[in-house]
């Protein structure tokens, strides 16, 4: 058994050596042997290519305001990896971590020895996470973040209160699906009987996956710019506005302190999911915590602004999605700047059309890599760009990174982008760096 934080830690990580294993075999053997802490809470599953982390942290935010104890569960995490798992968003303690890995440990050890084999280290956190909200910190609700697809994820075995679906992309299609259509019937698997589906899928073909699923289950679905909307889109300096329109009102002029506009999306699917509660649910929820909550919602890593003087910015882009977007926002918000950008991915995504996308947005794009399996290497990466441009290698991006930031001057702008894992190694670094210099 676990005795410090280190150790226990220690032991999640060596999970990782199992890789993925889509399916809720093993998920359901633990939970059984738990005694269903997952029956014993209210939950509200969201799954989607992107604008999952940022729909949950709206949610959450609104939830809090008006005055509930929100649990969630999210992943990957940023800062720190107690935070996967969360009450009104703050972490949890280093003691609860350690108390719940030896809770765990003895089931995976018997996993282990068994015919449906040992759980993943996705797995192991999330029976974690049941049992810390049913039996160590109860909460009014928890807002649960799909890991990976939807229908096999180890999430799916919860029956919540409402789902939501934010978008989709080609991602993860080793596994999920080369398609729209494929991936959106894996998104579509946490629909539930009778469950209410809030989603931001554009996509006609997604679309009527999902669609047709909800009507299989008897769920009403809510679809962003037919059944609710948000129009009068302003950018601010540091976030967003918009109109929400829904059958519920119209709510004019809210404001979100995340910037760029496929935020605006997401923050729009929280504000339905937050009016259904209310309409549907008896969750007290007012116009007013509506506001607030947007406002006051904060996930680190999207778009974020590090420094302003010299100009730093961070965003998890770690797909052709995610990229898209930031080259959206670079354009409209930053195109008087001379843009570097520093650039690191997994090896599984497609790097190809991610990388032709920086190209077209950067004056000068930087390759690198991280201690990380499954991290594409610089050279992988500048291989899988065209010719044209001005790109190189950063063999030690925390060098690069140094010598550059004192090399930036008021016409110029750094980008630091990539995988949200290559992002959780570099902030705490940049932010030290620029605090200290």
């Amino acid at each position: 058994m676990f005795d410090t934080y280190e150790q226990a830690i220690d032991w999640i990580h060596t999970r990782l050596r199992l890789g993925i294993k889509p399916g809720l075999s093993r998920m359901a053997w633990m939970l059984e042997r738990l005694e269903h802490p997952e029956r014993r809470i209210k939950t509200i599953h969201v799954g989607g290519t992107n604008g999952k982390g940022s729909t949950v942290t709206f949610l959450r935010a609104i939830l809090q305001t008006a005055g509930y104890r929100v649990g969630t569960f999210t992943s990957p995490y940023f800062e720190q990896f107690n935070e996967r798992i969360s009450v009104n968003g703050q972490p949890i303690s280093d003691a609860e971590l350690i108390e719940l890995a030896n809770v765990i440990k003895p089931l995976a050890d018997e996993l282990d020895r068994s015919e449906l084999g040992g759980p993943t280290e996705f797995e192991v956190i999330t029976a974690m996470s049941f049992y810390y909200f049913a039996k160590m910190s109860p909460v009014d609700v928890v807002l649960y973040e799909v890991g990976l697809g939807g229908r096999f994820d180890s999430t799916n075995v919860i029956h919540p209160l409402l789902s939501i679906i934010t978008s989709i992309g080609l991602d993860h299609t080793a596994i999920l699906g080369e398609s729209y259509e494929e991936i959106a019937f894996e998104k579509a698997g946490i629909i539930k009987n009778g469950v209410s589906v809030i989603t931001g899928v554009k996509q006609p073909e997604a679309l009527e996956v999902i669609r047709k699923k909800a009507f299989d289950c008897k769920s009403s679905l809510y679809h962003l710019r037919e059944d609710f909307a948000a129009s009068s889109k302003e950018p601010l300096e540091r976030g967003e506005q918009f109109t929400f329109t829904s059958m519920f009102g119209q709510i004019h002029e809210l404001k979100t302190s995340m910037i760029g506009a496929h935020q605006v999306e997401n923050a729009a699917c929280a504000v339905m999911a937050s009016q259904v509660l209310a309409n549907y649910y008896s969750f007290l929820i007012e116009e007013e915590h509506i506001r607030e909550g947007l406002i006051l919602a904060y996930w680190p890593g999207r778009l974020e602004i590090l420094s302003e003087d010299p100009l730093v910015l961070i965003d998890g882009a770690h797909n052709e999605e995610g990229i898209k977007a930031l080259a959206s926002e670079i354009n409209a918000r930053f195109a008087d700047k001379n843009i570097s950008i520093l650039f690191a991915a997994l090896k599984d995504k497609k790097l190809d059309k991610m990388i032709a996308t920086l190209e077209e947005v950067a004056d000068q794009l930087i390759f690198t890599t991280f201690d990380f399996p499954r991290a594409a290497s610089a050279k992988d990466l500048i291989d899988a760009g065209s010719t044209k441009g001005n790109k190189r290698i950063a063999a030690d991006y925390q060098d690069f990174l140094q010598r550059k930031i004192n090399e930036l001057d008021q016409a110029d702008m750094l980008i630091v982008t990539g995988s949200l894992y290559f992002l959780s190694e570099a902030k705490p670094f940049l932010v030290k760096w620029l605090k200290n210099n």
